[in-house]
C-alpha cells in the first residue's frame, strides 16, 4: 500500500513529465506555426543543438530552420510520438520519436522519421531543453495528390491554415463559421 508521501512523489514526477512534454510540444508547434517566441520558450538561451547540418544555439536554430522551411515548404508538421523520460532531480534525459511531414513548394510531400535526444534542465522552476541532438533515421518523398476537401467552397471559413498568428489555432474563442450542409 502506498503512503501519502509515495503518492505525492509520484504526482510530482507526473507533473514534471507533463511539463517536459509540454516543452517539447512548444518546440514543434513553434516551428510549424513560425512562432519564434513559442519556439524559443522550449530552450534555455545557452542550449546546444545539433540538427542536420546545423550546430549552434536556439536563436540561430530558429533562423536557420524557419528560413529552410519557408523556402522549401508550404506547411510542416513536426509530430511527436513515443516518449521516454528519465528524471534525476533538476535534469531529465528524453528520447522522443518524431514523424516529420511537409508539403514542399514543388507540391511533393516529404516524410522523415527519427528521434530527438534531449537533456532538459529545470532552472527557476522551468523545464527547458539544454542540449538536443537529432537522430534522423529515414526520409523520403511520397507521390503528390490533391489536398482533401480543397474544393469545398467554405472549407476555410474558420480560417486558412498558415504559419503565424493568423492561423486558426490562435483564434480565441474558437468558433465555427461554416454552414451546416448535411441534410438532417
Amino acid at each position: 500500500m502506498s503512503t501519502v508521501a509515495d503518492q505525492q512523489a509520484r504526482l510530482a514526477a507526473l507533473l514534471d513529465r507533463q511539463d517536459i512534454l509540454d516543452c517539447l510540444t512548444r518546440f514543434s508547434r513553434g516551428m510549424d506555426r513560425f512562432d519564434r517566441a513559442l519556439f524559443l520558450s522550449a530552450f534555455h538561451p545557452d542550449a546546444e543543438i545539433a540538427a542536420g547540418d546545423f550546430v549552434g544555439g536556439p536563436e540561430a536554430l530558429y533562423d536557420w530552420a524557419s528560413a529552410m522551411h519557408e523556402s522549401g515548404q508550404y506547411a510542416t508538421h513536426h509530430n511527436l510520438l513515443n516518449h521516454t523520460c528519465d528524471i534525476d532531480g533538476d535534469t531529465a534525459h528524453t528520447e522522443t520519436y518524431y514523424l516529420f511531414a511537409a508539403r514542399n513548394r514543388d507540391d511533393s510531400n516529404w516524410l522523415a522519421g527519427g528521434r530527438y535526444l534531449d537533456r532538459l534542465e529545470r532552472r527557476a522552476g522551468q523545464w527547458r531543453i539544454a542540449l538536443r541532438t537529432n537522430a534522423v533515421e529515414w526520409s523520403g518523398t511520397v507521390p503528390t495528390m490533391p489536398i482533401p476537401f480543397a474544393d469545398i467552397p467554405d472549407i476555410h471559413a474558420n480560417g486558412v491554415p498558415s504559419r503565424g498568428p493568423q492561423d486558426p489555432s490562435y483564434t480565441r474563442p474558437l468558433r465555427n463559421m461554416r454552414r451546416p450542409n448535411i441534410p438532417s
